[in-house]
């Protein structure tokens, strides 16, 4: 058990100063990415395609895994078709995404600075949670 949260600490904090250093805890950075038609910074493109990159091998590494390198069952998404409740998703994903120029990630590694939008915008994600999965019941 020790290994297993001392493995999901380090992956968390290597996550939370990735997103950090790369500009994605930084709403109006996002927001200027999205921006297409208006004052575009595609700087966060480069952050996305090497996280493309580095997820592609990782992830055709571990689809050929029974066990990850702490020896826990692999849990890899298994779900191949598009559904009405994946789009859905990604549609509620992108509007808050365009609207807040947050994501969940970036959003939990901003709480310490991020000041009370960001609080408040975790709370009304981990709200929008609960209701998903009381309505899914």
């Amino acid at each position: 058990m020790f290994k297993k949260n001392l493995s999901a600490l380090f992956a968390g904090l290597l996550f939370g100063i990735g997103l950090i250093l790369s500009g994605m805890t930084n709403p109006a950075k996002v927001i200027g990415f999205l921006d297409i038609f208006g004052d575009w910074d595609p700087s966060l493109m480069f952050v996305m395609t090497g996280a493309i990159g580095v997820s592609f091998f990782a992830f055709r590494k571990a689809s050929g895994l029974s066990l990850s390198l702490i020896k826990e069952q692999m849990q890899l998404p298994t779900a191949r078709q598009i559904d009405l409740p994946l789009i859905i998703g990604a549609v509620l994903f992108g509007i808050g995404w365009g609207l807040v120029g947050l994501c969940p990630g970036p959003a939990i590694a901003s709480i310490a600075t991020g000041g009370f939008e960001v609080l408040l915008f975790v709370i009304a994600m981990l709200i929008g949670m609960a209701i998903y999965r009381l309505l899914k019941r």
